[in-house]
């Protein structure tokens, strides 16, 4: 059994991720990610929000939000903001996450990317809902940044999770509200 309660968590990739001439780059961390991210996941009971960069002054700023609100004047001033930015974990790799995410558990951590396009053999988020029943198997949710995770990314992953469709063709979310939509799938009451 895990020492946590959920057996979710989500990894927020700023690297590898295409810009918008499908080049290979890392992108920048934004405050507005990691705050609204570790608050939807806090909502839907996550214990772990991992931000995931190479870089290693993004790793240091992203530790100097989320420590602002964990130790600093925030974590008085806002105890709501400490308690959500409490489950960030900064990462240099997706391998570095999945190991600390996985030290709570024994079976192997399966990954499962999101993407506005749609894939062949895609797993639907009812499919995904019922998977997460079972305690004891973890399952990482892989979210990209930039203009979405590379080919590899997909290649890579243990299962892709249908795109989050609207009414039209437009389907252009930040993945602050893509992240938000997919937990209230997934977590969510009905």
């Amino acid at each position: 059994m895990s020492q946590f309660p959920c057996n979710l968590s989500i990894a927020l990739l700023h690297y590898p991720v295409y810009n918008k001439h499908r080049e290979v780059v890392t992108t920048a961390l934004t405050n507005l990610d990691l705050h609204d991210i570790a608050r939807a996941s806090r909502t839907f009971g996550l214990d772990r929000f991992y931000i995931v960069t190479p870089s290693v002054d993004q790793r240091i700023l992203a530790e100097k939000i989320a420590g602002h609100w964990q130790d600093g004047w925030g974590a008085t001033y806002n105890t709501d903001r400490k308690e959500a930015l409490s489950i960030i974990k900064v990462c240099d790799t997706l391998k570095t996450a999945k190991a600390e995410f996985q030290s709570f558990f024994s079976k192997e951590v399966k990954t499962v990317i999101t993407g506005a396009a749609k894939h062949p053999g895609s797993i639907g988020f009812n499919e995904l809902r019922h998977s997460l029943t079972d305690p004891e198997q973890p399952f990482m949710l892989l979210l990209g940044t930039g203009w979405g995770l590379t080919g590899e990314c997909f290649t890579a992953a243990g299962h892709i999770l249908e795109p989050i469709q609207g009414t039209g063709s437009y389907n252009h979310l930040s993945v602050r509200s893509a992240a938000a939509i997919m937990l209230d799938r997934l977590k969510g009451t009905r």
